[in-house]
């Protein structure tokens, strides 16, 4: 028995255009799943999202979707109803992030990244995780962060969200365990995407963070791979309201 296998599930992932979504995308067709991609920005064909799961020999359906219209959130619920198959496994990785000092920091980015890293997290895990609930079957994933256990610098709307989706994991899960649904996070450490660009490019920011990670390098998306593949899976069956850092080593120090 393969107790990674995902074969015959349906994967949604959000925020599946780049970065960690593309790699969580990928990595869970490689393991037998088919994949719904999410993201605002989503090409509607041809995108580098459907062409990394199809080499898997698994199908990509894109939707666009703007995460901070909850009335998108619903349509798109509702539309993942009229399909042939239900959600197996929700990946609910899309964020955003806005930097300016908590003295600077705008009403306006403070009320989008909420909208977006927490409140759009929480009514996707609730809708599909009805569903899920009435099948008794289902794992959801969250993308938390490492600010989901620190404050961080100059994001403060960013560290108030991921530490919402630390206490959502845990809340979901206390509710959910015993109901066949599994509720868990992965928290990134330093990995190099566009979000994380602003730091990179501060040579600064750069070496201190570098000096502090015990792998001595910056994390790549494809890092968070067995992750995901893990948490979807039946090896992860007992696995319910954990936080799992791939941190090389960052949280550690």
């Amino acid at each position: 028995m393969n107790l990674f296998d995902l074969t015959g599930r349906t994967a949604v992932v959000t925020g599946c255009r780049r970065g960690i979504g593309l790699a969580m995308a990928e990595a869970l067709a490689a393991a037998g799943a088919d994949i719904v991609g999410v993201s605002a920005s989503l090409e509607p064909s041809g995108s580098e999202a459907a062409a990394r799961v199809e080499a898997h020999g698994r199908t990509f359906v894109p939707y666009r979707l703007d995460l901070a219209d909850r009335g998108a959130i619903r349509e798109f619920v509702t539309w993942l109803d009229g399909r042939p198959r239900p959600v197996d496994i929700l990946v609910n990785n899309a964020g955003t992030i806005r930097r300016a000092p908590a003295a600077e920091h705008a009403d306006g980015d403070w009320d989008h990244v909420l909208d977006v890293d927490l409140s759009a997290q929480f009514v996707l895990a609730r809708e599909i995780g009805r569903r899920m609930l009435r099948r008794e079957a289902g794992r959801i994933i969250f993308t938390a962060s490492m600010l989901s256990f620190q404050g961080g610098v100059n994001v403060p709307g960013y560290a108030a969200a991921k530490s919402g989706i630390a206490g959502l994991t845990r809340a979901l899960a206390n509710e959910w365990a015993g109901r066949g649904v599994n509720v868990n996070a992965i928290a990134p450490g330093y990995i190099a995407t566009d979000n994380t660009q602003a730091l990179r490019d501060d040579p600064g920011r750069n070496k201190a963070i570098l000096e502090r990670i015990p792998a001595g390098r910056w994390g790549r998306p494809d890092d968070l791979a067995g992750a995901v593949v893990f948490l979807a899976s039946d090896a992860a069956r007992y696995v319910h309201g954990a936080i799992v850092p791939v941190d090389g080593g960052w949280l550690a120090r």
